[in-house]
């Protein structure tokens, strides 16, 4: 670029001409020259009679020229100039610029990286600069190229402060309390609290982005400038709010974004003004949470339920943009149908399998198998499985839908009398013991109950495990069967003869036996009369010939009489007073009757008695 022009030239020309007498010299007024691309006027022409005669030396317009060039590099290089300049070479830290001036200046390569951190200029490029004051060691000028761009767009930048209209802003970078943006080559501060309606977490995400921002203040002299984003979305908000309000009214369908979620439900911005849309009404459906249905950005249609005026609060709906599914399911799931579902829920009680979306029935624990041993539904079905179940039963009002799965095999109970009749033996393996009995499993799924009294003819069994513990094999006999309540009634004591029966078989009312007294109660004692077989002696009976009382302790032995027999409750009535008074009879008939030369014992006279007895 030529540092003057023809202009220029020609006022040099003038410079060269003679003076006069009374004309200043020109060469001493080349100091007051113009810049070269500001047109001077050109001096008036001497007339003929007043043109010198001396014109100027060479070393006049030398001097003269060099004092203009450095005149006009002096204005080029101003502080309050924009230069143009083309980049020589990169630096790691600065950019090398050809102003044309005698020497090469410098700028920090800070000033021209973009938010990647990558030189938006190469060696070849034009580029505006400013120079700022001094020079570097190496003796280059010091230049900035913010400076030359904030100059540029300084006027259009105040044009939107005063006209308050927006501008677009890029994201350069984050700073402390906010970030730093670039509006047209000039940089600015946009604070954290601008940035958007509501705080933003991860302001380095914003990197790079280009936003609409309103300048909200703005210092030319310190070169300040800070902008907003936030007043420009709330000016955005407020336009759509009132377009909104227009149309919201309860029962309306409208559009929206999903702006948030929460454990309860999502907020949807409907435009200007936020609408909550509550869990319980985004589907027929269980949902464990709204990111089930809708996401953060998802647009839908939505239904008002209610609006409420005053606090500006909307409650709105999805689900009830269709029909509810409860609604005609009782003709959709009749009783007995044969249905599928995918499980979505296990509970102690039962799991819960959706057949569609807004209709899940509940498979109770009790109707997933035959078998009661069955301690946990996880132990058949898991969360996501595909399961096949019956209808069992359908309540629309209640919403509530019961479906069996062990309808779906054959009931193992209801065959069972033909497999294990009444009186059939068994064998099986001891599941569980209990207070009042022990449970034998005869086949997978099917168990039997021995109840405590069923364990032994002749030994009280107070608990179970006096005679068994878990996991023995063990014999039983089949006593009743209730396919209705799945119970299996067994017997183990009805593997032997039955003691009792025998004993009813053998002796009679007024028969004489040796016992022993096993316990004392208030009103007489136990006595055993025979191997499992007890009697009663009560205390009138426990009287000798003479009427005193005899003291029954346990382990003595005495004889006692059969006084009184009930086979159906098992009971056997004893005396000692009727063994006495037979033995005084016996004596009175052995002193009418002698049968011998030798004495007899009670026991001997009684046999003999019962023996003429039966002769007669």
């Amino acid at each position: 670029m030529s540092l003057y022009d023809d202009n220029t030239t020609r006022n040099f020309d003038s410079a060269t001409s003679v003076q006069t007498e009374n004309e200043p010299s020109a060469a001493s007024d080349v100091s007051s020259a113009q810049p070269a691309d500001i047109p001077q006027p050109a001096p008036p022409v001497p007339a003929a009679e007043d043109k010198p005669s001396v014109t100027a030396s060479n070393d006049d317009f030398a001097a003269a020229l060099e004092t203009f060039t450095t005149e006009v590099e002096e204005q080029q290089a101003s502080e309050d100039h924009v230069l143009k300049g083309t980049v020589l070479k990169l630096t790691p830290t600065h950019v090398v610029v050809d102003i044309g001036a005698k020497s090469e200046g410098m700028l920090p390569l800070a000033e021209v990286l973009d938010h990647d951190g990558k030189p938006k200029v190469q060696p070849g490029d034009e580029i505006d600069v400013m120079r700022e004051k001094g020079e570097t060691e190496e003796g280059y000028i010091n230049l900035s190229h913010q400076r030359a761009q904030r100059l540029r767009a300084w006027d259009e930048i105040e044009r939107a402060y005063n006209d308050k209209k927006p501008i677009a802003a890029v994201v350069v970078d984050r700073i402390k309390g906010g970030l730093t943006v670039d509006i047209l080559g000039a940089r600015a501060f946009l604070p954290g609290s601008q940035v958007d309606l509501r705080p933003v977490r991860n302001l380095d995400g914003m990197k790079g982005h280009t936003l609409e921002v309103a300048v909200i203040k703005l210092n030319k002299k310190r070169g300040n400038i800070v902008v907003s984003r936030k007043q420009i979305l709330e000016e955005e908000q407020n336009s759509k709010k009132s377009k909104t309000l227009e149309h919201l009214e309860e029962g309306a369908v409208l559009t929206g974004v999903v702006k948030n979620l929460t454990e309860y439900g999502a907020f949807v911005d409907m435009g200007g003004i936020d609408g909550l849309l509550h869990i319980t009404d985004m589907s027929w459906g269980r949902l464990t949470h709204p990111r089930d249905l809708v996401n953060v950005g998802d647009q839908i249609q939505v239904k008002v339920l209610k609006f409420d005026k005053e606090k500006q609060r909307v409650s709105l709906g999805f689900k009830q943009l269709t029909p509810d599914p409860w609604l005609d399911a009782s003709h959709r799931y009749p009783v007995g149908a044969h249905v599928k579902g995918r499980v979505i829920s296990v509970t102690d009680y039962g799991a819960f399998v959706e057949l569609e979306q807004g209709i899940e029935g509940l498979v109770h624990v009790s109707e997933m198998t035959w078998s009661k041993r069955m301690k946990h539904p996880s132990k058949l079905v898991n969360v996501g499985d595909q399961v096949e179940c019956v209808v069992l039963n359908v309540n629309p009002q209640e919403r509530r839908i019961s479906l069996g799965m062990r309808q779906l095999a054959a009931n193992p109970w209801d065959t069972l009398y033909q497999k294990y009749p009444v009186g059939a033996s068994v064998e099986g393996r001891v599941r569980n013991l209990t207070d009042f009995g022990a449970f034998i499993e005869i086949e997978d799924g099917i168990d039997g109950l021995v109840h405590v009294s069923n364990l032994s003819w002749t030994k009280r069994v107070k608990h179970p495990s006096e005679v068994l513990k878990k996991g023995d094999r063990v014999k039983a006999v089949v006593l009743a069967i209730e396919p209705d309540k799945r119970r299996l009634s067994l017997g183990v004591k009805q593997l032997q003869p039955d003691i009792w029966e025998t004993f009813f078989q053998q002796h009679h009312v007024g028969d004489v036996l040796k016992g022993k007294v096993l316990r004392v109660a208030s009103f007489g004692a136990f006595v055993e009369i025979a191997e499992g077989v007890e009697g009663l002696c009560h205390n009138s009976e426990a009287v000798d010939a003479n009427g005193q009382p005899v003291h029954l302790e346990p382990g003595l032995e005495h004889d006692f009489k059969i006084i009184k027999m009930n086979p159906e409750e098992k009971k056997v009535g004893l005396s000692i007073r009727a063994v006495g008074e037979e033995a005084s009879r016996a004596e009175v008939e052995s002193y009418k009757h002698p049968v011998s030369s030798t004495g007899s014992t009670i026991g001997e006279l009684v046999s003999w008695k019962r023996a003429g007895n039966d002769q007669g």
